[in-house]
């Protein structure tokens, strides 16, 4: 089964894979945080579990489950006041936060698996999700062959960004470090979160 990508639906995908994964969203903050606090070696478990996470709905959606998921209020409501509350959560465990956590702290403790699950959590990535498959996948003749090449550019746009933020979040720790910059810069990060959170129930109601 051949496979024809046009140089028109290459561009409509890599504009739309850097504006969702590089604008500030929850897993760039928490990227970012995690490495400011903790560390980048702590960071990247967090780091590979994006674009795992994201790569399991993404291949849910492709095949043919996410409408699905989406058409049932209750389980709909489920990830969505999850998702919320749990941005919440970790928006109040950053706002008061002062000192470096150390890499065995449990402060901004996020397990791979938890990092994996986050993304189903996230209404938003749902709605992204059907989006790439009713553009470039649903209805084409030679839709398997198109999920599998835009799976993994999906997932390494989500690589790509979290390890960015990361990055710069692990620049800044020593400069951090001096007197109270952290905890302005973790309740910056705490509002982010909040705002995140209420951005995403709004406009998903």
């Amino acid at each position: 089964m051949s496979f024809i990508l046009n140089s028109e639906e290459m561009t409509a995908l890599l504009v739309l894979s850097t504006a969702a994964s590089f604008t500030p969203g929850p897993n760039t903050t928490l990227a970012t945080a995690i490495a400011a606090n903790r560390g980048m070696r702590v960071a990247l478990k967090f780091i590979l579990a994006v674009p795992i996470g994201w790569g399991l709905l993404l291949g849910i959606c492709m095949a043919g489950l996410g409408h699905l998921v989406l058409a049932m209020p209750a389980l709909r409501w489920i990830i969505l006041i999850s998702g919320t509350l749990y941005l919440l959560w970790m928006a109040h465990r950053l706002w008061g936060t002062r000192e470096m956590a150390s890499a065995h702290s449990d402060r901004l403790h996020i397990t791979f698996f938890q990092g994996v699950s986050i993304q189903f959590l996230n209404i938003k990535a749902w709605m992204l999700a059907l989006s790439v498959v009713a553009g470039w996948i649903a209805g084409k003749d030679d839709a398997l062959a198109r999920s599998l090449v835009l799976l993994p550019i999906m997932m390494g746009f989500g690589l790509a960004s979290n390890l960015t933020y990361a990055a710069l979040g692990s620049l800044l720790r020593q400069w951090l470090s001096q007197g109270d910059r952290l905890l302005v810069f973790n309740r910056c990060m705490s509002g982010a979160l909040i705002l995140t959170a209420a951005w995403m129930f709004k406009t998903s109601l």
